[in-house]
């Protein structure tokens, strides 16, 4: 993992482009021990007292040996799709009207590059930088999608979110350990097309539980 992948505790933001993220899959044989929650949601607990996680569901596109990475799904920065767009100058030529796409929220990934885009989309397409998560899932951090997007061929579900989550070697199990997150495999369904404010607990009752009953001391799944 690069080393401007920093901590989720970091509040550094390195500067680099688009492309400039190396993503490296995880090896496609893990040591049988290795824990790879990658397509996982991390669901934040009571306990979890940070301003940045505190309340948040997390996508785990990418966990390895060196760490994990993943985007923040249920918070929304005051931008919209077709202000971002706007900004790399970049115009939506379907008809804003028949869109919902262009007045979608542009989500807060995380504090890491908070200044740089990152999509999460299926299907995976053919773009520049892109990180396959599953066969269908991907995240991909060149420009190039998003002037699919605004030429109207982008891919059918996507999120678009500024900067993402990044957890070193070891940190995001010990956060588990702590009780700070719990985990569950994901549902393309509340990544994709719940609204916001449903997908916490939505992705709770993932567990088969009753977000009402949670405490900060439960374990993980």
């Amino acid at each position: 993992m690069p080393k401007q992948r920093k901590t989720s505790k970091s509040s550094e933001h390195p500067d680099s482009s688009w492309e400039s993220l190396d993503f490296s899959a995880a090896p496609d044989t893990p040591p049988r021990e290795s824990l790879n929650l990658a397509d996982h949601f991390l669901i934040a607990m009571p306990s979890m007292l940070d301003p940045v996680f505190g309340g948040t569901v997390v996508y785990l596109c990418e966990h390895n040996a060196n760490g994990a990475l993943g985007v923040i799904i249920n918070k929304a920065t005051d931008m919209t799709v077709d202000v971002l767009l706007n900004r790399i100058d970049l115009k939506l030529e379907i008809a804003p009207e028949l869109s919902a796409l262009d007045k979608a929220p542009v989500l807060y990934g995380g504090p890491v590059q908070s200044d740089r885009g990152f999509v999460l989309h299926a299907p995976r397409g053919d773009f520049t930088s892109t990180l396959p998560v599953t066969e269908d899932i991907s995240l991909t951090t060149s420009k190039d999608i998003l002037a699919a997007v605004a030429m109207g061929s982008g891919p059918q579900r996507l999120l678009v979110s500024l900067g993402c989550a990044g957890w070193g070697a070891g940190q995001l199990e010990d956060e588990i350990t702590r009780n700070g997150w719990l985990t569950v495999r994901a549902d393309p369904a509340v990544l994709f097309d719940l609204p916001l404010e449903q997908r916490f607990v939505a992705a709770i009752k993932l567990l088969g539980i009753d977000p009402m009953m949670l405490s900060g001391e439960a374990g993980h799944a």
